[in-house]
């Protein structure tokens, strides 16, 4: 089941799994990263944890690395790393830095927020306790303290705004957290929700599997 839902949404990312065969080709330098580790919005420690050494820098073959450790098929990997890069690195690269530039930049990742999102991160990227406390509030119906899918579908549903091309990317990401969080009985519990923001689930997840898989 995981792997079907994992394939029905690789199918929908726009970009070809074969450009990131043009994209490790590249070799462009990037710039000096400034942010404070210590001091990480919500936001960029959320996308932090596919930085896997931890330079700031998120490369395409690191965000392969972290959705295989975290239990996703290496197809999936591999076609979600050339939409999420072909997307948001233009908008977090520094001016001035070579085009075309497939990096992320941790530092900057708030000016690639998507609309439709959950309205739980400020502009900056940091978490608002309140607006996540509401979304239990009006969308865990069946438990307070989780979702169900059709709660999460709910919420998603509310959320949208006036541009459609804004409605996939949450559609994607919360039902690929759905599948590899939630518990047997189809519950995503709101501990669960809360380290999606601040990317403490993951690290959760990749605990959970073999060391050797998460290895590329």
């Amino acid at each position: 089941m995981a792997g079907h839902r994992q394939s029905l949404a690789a199918a929908s990312l726009k970009l070809p799994a074969l450009l990131l065969l043009w994209i490790f080709s590249l070799n462009w330098g990037h710039a000096v990263a400034h942010f404070d580790p210590a001091n990480m919005t919500e936001l960029q420690k959320h996308v932090s944890f596919f930085d896997r050494n931890k330079d700031g820098f998120i490369t395409p073959v690191e965000t392969i690395q972290g959705f295989v450790a975290i239990g996703c098929e290496y197809a999936f990997a591999t076609a979600a790393s050339a939409s999420i890069h072909g997307a948001l690195a233009p908008q977090t690269t520094p001016a001035g830095t070579p085009l075309p530039h497939l990096t992320i930049y941790v530092e900057n990742i708030h000016k690639a927020m998507h609309g439709s999102d959950s309205g739980v991160y400020d502009p900056k990227g940091r978490f608002l306790p309140q607006k996540f406390e509401q979304l239990f509030k009006t969308y865990a119906i069946l438990r307070p303290d989780a979702l169900t899918l059709a709660e999460m579908h709910a919420m998603l549903f509310a959320k949208r705004d006036l541009d459609p091309i804004s409605w996939a990317p949450p559609e994607i990401e919360w039902g690929l957290l759905f599948t590899l969080a939630s518990d047997w009985l189809g519950f995503l519990h709101k501990d669960s929700v809360r380290g999606i923001y601040d990317g403490s689930v993951f690290t959760k997840l990749e605990k959970k599997r073999n060391p050797s898989q998460s290895d590329i």
